[in-house]
């Protein structure tokens, strides 16, 4: 497609139903994302990716599969990954293993998804450990971001070997702030140099690396008003500008409360997607949205088509090109030939 389809749908169920192919089809439509509640087995998660496939082959199959606590599939075969803090407290026994550990975790990660067709997870978690955050807490590997930095980059080459890309969250750091973004909007206070110097270290050490990234919906009022998904300032002028980022910018989820709350209103998920994408943002998640028939998606789609039409966002062919980018490029090996795998088998053995 040469269109620029910058939106990411979830489905409600274990199959597609009409009103999903519909939607799939959908000229801004360029992926969806994943959920537990998509999973009974291996046998219907092939299926499930396959007939999203056949609607149309560039569609982006995406899911949030970190380890830990954050992790969709955990049965039939799917190896149990440890939450990256486990990663962290390695690298203060011996950072060296710690980073062959963390390859492996991103290897067995990236090849079990990928056996099954899933194209891209949300991760690694570039957020440092500041001890006080609810939602990030052991997702985070640690609190120093030299020591981040280096598990991240080992983990995102596992992901390479296995032919994913990646994706650092969530930008420029959610590790600080104590609220929860599920639920509110959190507020950042510190300077920008501090954050740059700290939580925003990881971006810039990793700016050759990260095929994608996910801002943070948390505001630093010293820096913008707006939060981070939301903000020029973050997206356009420092993580693209100062820190010479190159690749794919996702939107964190639109459904989120603090995604819409910005100067006092609750915004539309329509005005919320084409700020987000006028921003800087290349595409946008809207998750959990298709469970009770899906109008808020399909609200969202009609709105942002007219928000184009008004000029309040500009389809952008550079956007839908990071967006292809993050496709793999290597058939990947079918669940039964991982298995006898080698270098997955070795993988699962460096596990820590």
């Amino acid at each position: 497609m040469t269109e620029h389809a910058p939106v990411i749908i979830d489905i409600a169920g274990l199959e597609l139903t009409a009103d999903d192919r519909r939607r799939l089809q959908h000229p801004l439509v360029g992926g969806l994302i994943l959920f537990a509640r998509n999973w009974e087995d291996r046998r219907q998660l092939v299926a499930l990716t396959a007939a999203i496939k056949a609607i149309r082959d560039d569609l982006l199959i995406c899911v949030d599969h970190e380890g830990g606590r954050v992790q969709r599939f955990r049965s039939d075969g799917f190896t149990a990954l440890p939450p990256m803090r486990v990663l962290g407290e390695a690298w203060m026994r011996d950072a060296l293993a710690a980073t062959d550990a963390a390859t492996a975790a991103g290897h067995v990660l990236g090849a079990e998804l990928r056996a099954c067709g899933v194209d891209l997870s949300f991760t690694p978690v570039l957020d440092l450990d500041h001890g006080g955050s609810r939602v990030i807490g052991d997702r985070a590997f640690h609190r120093d971001p030299r020591v981040v930095t280096m598990l991240a980059k080992s983990l995102m080459h596992g992901l390479l070997r296995a032919g994913m890309a990646n994706c650092g969250k969530h930008f420029p750091g959610h590790g600080f702030v104590k609220a929860d973004s599920h639920h509110e909007v959190p507020v950042d206070r510190r300077a920008l140099r501090a954050i740059l110097a700290d939580d925003g270290k990881p971006y810039e050490w990793l700016s050759t690396t990260l095929s994608s990234v996910m801002p943070a919906h948390v505001i630093y009022p010293r820096v913008d008003d707006r939060p981070a998904g939301f903000s020029e300032r973050w997206l356009k002028e420092i993580l693209r500008g100062e820190l010479g980022f190159t690749g794919a910018v996702f939107s964190d989820d639109l459904s989120m409360a603090g995604a819409r709350r910005l100067h006092g209103r609750e915004l539309s998920y329509a005005e919320a997607a084409a700020l987000a994408l006028s921003a800087g943002c290349d595409l946008v998640l809207l998750c959990n949205q298709s469970l009770d028939g899906g109008a808020a998606v399909d609200a969202l789609l009609d709105g942002l088509d007219d928000a184009a039409a008004r000029g309040l966002w500009q389809s952008d062919p550079d956007s839908e090109a990071r967006r292809l980018a993050l496709l793999p490029t290597s058939p990947p090996l079918p669940w039964d030939e991982l298995m006898q795998d080698p270098a997955y088998q070795h993988a699962l053995e460096r596990l820590p």
